[in-house]
């Protein structure tokens, strides 16, 4: 499904200021301000609702003392890609959900606050941490970006040598390619691996484990691999008119926007239908604005209490002017004699008693209740595709592509295989967060310096 794509009448200076961040930071008058504001609580509810731990209290404090190197230091020591998180964390349903404020006034900003720390580090460029002493130990990682990136950083601490392996040409994954510049823009993600990189980690780009490095060679070269390759693009919807110009795949459609060379998807003056209701589809549709289509309207089987999108997301995308339409399933995409999109079938939808494995009320089509909606292009954004390929390729035991670990090893069935990131989600294993992510890449470091440093005490 390669959808088309055109250069389009948008300016290099109306796209910079399109996709410009849309939030913007705090100074240091308002960073001070607000960081006087927290309790610096004991047992601070904030640090257990962050899936990495940070010690918020502190940073804060630092902060408010003006030693900003302090406040990024304890960010980036408990995550990774905290400059990437401080923008897109759903901070509301973590540390600031948990704040103790929330009953008395308004929680703190901590997201803003953690934004405000890393900011002053990537503008000074100071490195904050150092590779440890070499302890002879060489471990492979596939996919750099938050698992694979947090993985490699911990494990180069603890001095290991360490490859990362990334099929694309830019590490960072998901926060350099998938995530809207006007939350994140690309420079934050890659000032992240150029940390990781700094710590003597060899990332090496445009490398697709199986085609240019076969398994075994990984298997037989490392003594260990830690498999974090994310997730692939959009899975086909099955269904007629897939194949017509301006039918795009969400994933491609940011990835677009994250690289401007002029060559963007084509949607001035555009009606577009996203078909999807998670992250990534607000991420499609509000692109689409910024992009100058004049209608987008996103189109869900089920309604705004079962999309997946955090609530930040979605009223952003309705200050941007997006529509919804709920309880609306597509049926076929209709073309013209040009192989051009001119329409959506689509039929109404209705939840019926019985609940899925996820608790969610099952959609039934309305017999009958087909209708027409006049689109120019279509955005599939129904989720993505599980690495079925690369996980047979390694062997390891999972469930429908979703890789199986011990919780306590963090090792796959195969021995000298450990796994983090969205390979593992869906089998118990958190939130498909960046920041959960990061974690899992810190714990499949830290399982595999306690198996080595195990082997060594029974070694003695």
């Amino acid at each position: 499904m390669e959808a088309r794509k055109t250069t389009i009448a948008i300016s290099a200076n109306d796209f910079s200021r399109n996709f410009a961040e849309a939030v913007p930071g705090l100074t240091r008058k308002a960073a001070a301000e607000e960081a006087n504001r927290c309790l610096y609580c004991y047992d601070a509810p904030c640090i257990r609702a962050c899936p990495t731990s940070i010690n918020i209290p502190s940073f804060i404090k630092r902060i408010a003392t003006g030693n900003l190197k302090g406040a990024a230091t304890a960010i980036m020591d408990a995550n990774p890609v905290g400059a990437s998180c401080a923008r897109v964390c759903p901070t509301e349903e973590l540390c600031e959900g948990a704040c103790v404020l929330n009953d008395a006034s308004k929680p703190i900003q901590i997201g803003l606050l953690q934004r405000y720390a890393t900011d002053w580090a990537m503008e000074n460029d100071k490195p904050m941490f150092r590779a440890g002493p070499s302890n002879g130990r060489k471990i492979a990682v596939i996919g750099g970006g938050p698992a694979g990136l947090s993985a490699a950083r911990e494990l180069a601490r603890d001095g290991f040598a360490v490859v990362v392996y990334e099929a694309r040409d830019l590490a960072g994954g998901l926060d350099t390619h998938g995530i809207v510049s006007f939350r994140l823009p690309q420079q934050v993600s890659l000032w992240e691996v150029e940390q990781v990189k700094k710590l003597g980690v060899d990332i090496r780009t445009g490398v697709k484990v199986g085609e240019d490095v076969p398994v075994e060679e990984l298997l037989d070269s490392y003594d260990a691999v830690i498999l974090a390759a994310g997730m692939g693009y959009v899975p086909r919807l099955g269904i007629e008119g897939e194949e017509l110009a301006g039918v795009y795949d969400a994933i491609k459609f940011v990835e677009a926007t994250k690289t401007y060379t002029g060559d963007l998807p084509e949607i001035e003056g555009g009606r577009v239908a996203v078909i999807g209701a998670g992250n990534t589809a607000i991420d499609a549709a509000t692109c689409s604005v910024r992009l100058g289509a004049t209608n987008v309207k996103m189109v869900y089987r089920r309604t705004r209490d079962e999309m997946t999108a955090y609530a930040f997301e979605y009223d952003f995308a309705k200050q941007e002017g997006v529509e919804f339409s709920w309880l609306t399933a597509p049926k076929r995409i209709i073309g013209d004699e040009k192989g051009r999109v001119t329409h959506l079938e689509c039929v109404r939808m209705e939840l019926s008693e019985d609940a899925g494995k996820d608790g969610r009320r099952l959609p039934a089509p309305i017999p009958g209740s087909e209708f027409l909606l006049p689109v120019d292009a279509v955005v599939l954004a129904i989720g993505q595709e599980r690495r079925r390929g690369l996980i047979d390729l390694l062997g390891v035991a999972h469930d429908r592509g979703v890789v199986l670990i011990e919780e306590e090893t963090r090792r796959t069935s195969h021995p000298k295989i450990y796994a983090a990131g969205d390979v593992i989600f869906g089998a118990g294993q958190g939130e498909a967060m960046v920041v959960s992510a990061a974690e899992q890449g810190k714990l499949a470091a830290r399982a595999i310096a306690k198996a080595f440093a195990d082997a060594n005490s029974i070694a003695i």
